[in-house]
């Protein structure tokens, strides 16, 4: 079995938003698409499945199984869903339905579904326990960690076996730990005979799984070619860049030991002793710890393993079981922000966002120039402001929100995962603009991240969060 694509565009009115003349993908041997946010890398994929919204149009050729389908008829494929192809999207707690419990959403995508509720309950148990799931088999999807979320959609989305697999950003909020399982996983279906797509930011991915690379820039592929050669020797200007922007290879101020950790004078946050236990899990115990202004501090763990619930605590958002937290007088006042991991949390969704930023600088009697500056700091036209919420990307309402959080100058901010929905170009420029925030006020930062390059390019102190069979473990060293 192979697929090809043939004169492929999509476009709004009459702006292009993505071009490729040809692609062919064969069993057995993985593409990897990689590129900048609103390269046209997850139209591209949308495109070949029929799933594009409404408002755009594609044009061109699908062949596969000696069929040719017009790609802009978007209901000559929906025969397809599931059986032949699947799409593993790029938001999965937006795909999860929030009033089915994981291992029947699950089950609904496999072939037995209908005829054997039964064994395709049982399929799912199964395939959720490969996948680090089982406790979590009978839950929510909104008791569920961002992590945890992604590997659930990704059994629902092969739990069918379909032979082509397209996986938009697969491993975007996952551990070390989970991202190299989930690469052994899409890794299983190629070496089944399956075709599989991936769009990813993450390049440690795209080397793992090998075989081709196409690079993708202003809705062109700007290159093409084994995995091993593009990511180690690219041709692109372009390609070199994008490598050059991985955290392991920064060069800013704030990269070279920065500030050492301040320990004179009164910190920030001190927390004695606290506690927090969901359900039968143990997330930390007995944990203390002190934050004083200046001071990057990291907090890294697998997924689930309870760096949100902390940071909550610490925020005095969530009560500890037992211990106690104490805030400084600076936090006050809006001085104390927290940057969502899901920026959609962070806005009213029935609001434009100018009202969400125009609240916030009439309560606080803020210069609306701050405002401007940051947006262009950040490479944000001003015309966003116009839109709601979810008519902007994840990448756009991350950094949008990192902006509202900035106007008030605080002497602390939480973020947890605030680039995880950004390119690596984009992630750098946002952190760099958050840096310089941060040393500009003198700004304490808590960063949580899977990303252990980030973790040690931003922060000079991680606190570690470990959970495995029950038991926990904490510790606390430089980055």
């Amino acid at each position: 079995m192979s697929m090809r694509v043939n004169n492929l565009t999509v476009t709004f009115a009459d702006k292009v938003l993505a071009d490729v003349a040809g692609l062919t993908f064969e069993r057995g041997r993985p593409v990897t698409i990689v590129g900048e946010s609103g390269s046209g890398k997850s139209l591209l994929a949308h495109a070949i499945m029929g799933t594009l919204p409404a408002s755009l149009t594609a044009r061109g050729s699908l062949h596969m199984d000696g069929t040719t389908y017009d790609l802009e008829d978007r209901t000559n494929r929906r025969s397809l869903w599931g059986r032949t192809m699947s799409l593993l999207p790029q938001e999965p707690v937006l795909a999860l339905d929030p009033t089915m419990r994981t291992r029947e959403q699950v089950a609904e995508g496999a072939g037995t579904f209908r005829t054997d509720k039964r064994a395709a309950l049982h399929t799912a148990t199964t395939l959720l326990g490969s996948l680090g799931l089982g406790p979590a088999a009978g839950a929510f999807p909104h008791t569920l960690s961002g992590g945890m979320a992604q590997r659930v959609a990704f059994a629902a989305a092969t739990i069918g076996n379909a032979r082509v697999l397209i996986a938009d950003e697969p491993s975007k909020g996952l551990d070390e730990r989970a991202r190299a399982e989930l690469a052994s996983l899409l890794q299983r279906h190629v070496d089944g005979g399956g075709i599989l797509i991936s769009i990813t930011h993450d390049l440690d991915l795209a080397r793992e799984l090998g075989g081709d690379v196409l690079v993708m820039k202003n809705a062109h592929i700007v290159e093409t070619g084994p995995a091993a050669a593009v990511l180690q020797d690219p041709a692109h200007p372009y390609t070199r860049r994008l490598l050059a922007a991985e955290p392991a290879n920064w060069n800013h101020s704030w990269t070279r030991g920065g500030a050492s950790i301040e320990t004179t004078g009164d910190p920030l946050i001190t927390a004695d002793g606290l506690t927090k236990t969901y359900g039968r899990q143990r997330l930390f115990s007995g944990l203390s710890l002190s934050v004083h202004q200046g001071e990057r501090v990291s907090l890294s763990g697998p997924s689930g393993s309870g760096k949100t619930t902390l940071g909550n605590v610490l925020l005095r958002l969530l009560p500890p079981d037992s211990g106690r937290v104490h805030h400084a007088d600076e936090l006050r006042g809006g001085r104390l922000q927290k940057l969502y991991q899901d920026p959609a949390l962070a806005f009213a969704p029935g609001a434009a966002l100018r009202h969400s930023f125009g609240d916030v600088i009439r309560r606080h009697r803020l210069d609306p120039a701050r405002l401007e500056e940051l947006m262009a700091s950040l490479r944000l036209s001003p015309a966003l402001l116009e839109r709601m919420p979810g008519q902007v990307s994840g990448g756009e309402l991350q950094r949008l929100a990192i902006i509202r959080s900035m106007l008030l100058e605080p002497a602390l901010v939480f973020a947890d995962e605030p680039t995880s929905r950004l390119d690596l170009i984009t992630q750098e420029e946002t952190i760099t603009s958050l840096m310089d925030q941060v040393e500009r006020h003198g700004c304490a930062l808590m960063l949580v991240t899977h990303d252990r390059t980030l973790a040690d390019a931003v922060t000079r102190r991680r606190v570690g969060l470990g959970v495995d069979a029950g038991s926990e473990a904490m510790l606390t060293t430089p980055a």
